[in-house]
């Protein structure tokens, strides 16, 4: 290995932190047994690689560098500890583990959860916690999501998202959780979560809330790669298998999504014959088995009302009235502000921008969607159609207001150009 510049090495750390993040964690985790550990090691790992990598250069494989030297940090932590320990033998009664062999917690001794990132979620998926605790520990500490983007996908102030994670890390070290895997009987109890865990890893990747570029193709992979793994190892769940439709059928359209300028295109400007037909065929197959096997949940819906939005030859030959009647089911089993407001969408297509405004309106004086950066995008656009050029203008400032994203800002600086012109 060679000696190189600073800059390509902390380019690389932070290539390894986006991508490997969880997977270094997991590993860790099954030596420390211990959350807050197993973090701390690996955040040592990283910050170790900067003088290391320029000393002797960025390894081949940066994941496995950091995953030992992390392993070896939590090792020497539980070594000091059993030291310790046996230096104050009237204070402590509970004998450490030795420190050379893996913690049980957090080890999968049956093999239940074949892949390492996967374990760590359904063990951080403990049914002790609230749901959304869950899904967010599990996002911030295994994804690396940060706290930010997690507050923007459950549509709350980052603060209050802060506090959340906080007060879930503090329980389970309270209430003395062990990070163990499930067994294969406790799996499904736990799918829920590991469901919503997987589908916001997604969905962050497929738009990402911050940053400069509209994708973080390494968060879409991933979510796809991991929700491969659950459907092999759960093969009969059928939400499972619909989160897979749902992913392949919205990411086929990946490469079509930017014009070569860097702008956003909206689905009616998208070049179909660019889409990922492998994709949409995989995932119209899992659509259909599911759809006849009766038992059909919020993800299989949302996959097969993606679908009907790719399958349609043109933008303008979409079955945009299936699509309203699935949004009707969809809210049935996910009474969703967010649906409610997706739904208008198509509602505009059936009903007339005026009836689609309507709700929207509706759903704003509910407050529940205050800071959701769609809903002024979408009443702005419904408003642009109904000639109303300067409430249509008034929406897009405010979502200005709250994007983030420098492709989405982009995109809406130029509707509000448009809009102002009228």
């Amino acid at each position: 290995m060679n000696r190189i510049d600073q800059a390509e090495v902390e380019a690389a750390i932070v290539d390894a932190h986006r991508r490997e993040w969880g997977l270094v964690l997991a590993a860790t985790m099954r030596t420390a047994g211990d959350l807050d550990l197993a973090e701390e090691c690996v955040q040592d790992a990283y910050a170790a690689a900067l003088q290391s990598w320029l000393r002797d250069g960025i390894p081949r494989n940066p994941a496995a560098w950091l995953t030992t030297t992390a392993r070896r940090r939590a090792v020497d932590a539980i070594r000091r500890q059993r030291t310790l320990r046996s230096k104050l033998p009237l204070l402590l009664e509970v004998e450490e583990a030795a420190p050379d062999e893996p913690s049980s917690e957090g080890d999968d001794p049956d093999g239940t959860v074949p892949d390492e990132r996967l374990r760590l979620i359904f063990t951080c998926c403990h049914p002790a916690l609230a749901p959304e605790a869950q899904v967010a520990l599990t996002l911030r500490l295994v994804c690396g999501i940060s706290t930010a983007d997690i507050a923007r996908a459950f549509l709350v102030a980052e603060p209050t998202m802060a506090k959340r994670i906080s007060r879930a890390k503090g329980k389970i070290s309270a209430a003395g959780i062990p990070y163990r895997v499930p067994g294969a009987a406790e799996l499904p109890d736990r799918l829920r979560p590991v469901l919503a865990v997987l589908h916001l890893l997604f969905t962050t990747g497929h738009t990402s809330p911050t940053g400069t570029t509209l994708m973080r193709v390494d968060l879409v992979d991933r979510a796809i790669q991991l929700t491969r793994v659950l459907t092999s190892l759960m093969p009969d769940e059928p939400e499972v298998q619909g989160l897979l439709a749902l992913q392949l059928v919205t990411d086929a359209r990946r490469a079509t999504r930017l014009a070569p300028d860097g702008r956003l295109l909206r689905l009616e400007e998208q070049d179909r014959s660019w889409w990922d037909r492998a994709a949409m065929a995989e995932a119209h197959e899992l659509i259909m088995k599911l759809l006849r096997g009766g038992r059909v949940g919020r993800y299989v819906l949302q996959a097969a009302i993606a679908s009907l939005y790719a399958r349609a030859s043109s933008y303008e030959e979409t079955d945009w009235a299936q699509i309203v009647t699935l949004y009707d089911r969809l809210l049935e089993a996910w009474p969703s502000p967010v649906v409610a407001l997706n739904r208008t969408v198509p509602l505009a297509m059936v009903a007339g921008p005026a009836v689609a405004l309507a709700e929207v309106e509706r759903l704003e004086d509910r407050g529940g969607l205050s800071e959701y950066q769609y809903l002024p995008t979408i009443k702005a656009d419904l408003l642009s159609r109904l000639g109303r050029p300067a409430a249509s203008a008034a929406a897009y400032r405010r979502a200005l207001e709250l994007i983030d994203n420098e492709a989405e800002r982009a995109y809406v600086m130029e509707r509000l150009a448009e809009a102002e012109l009228d």
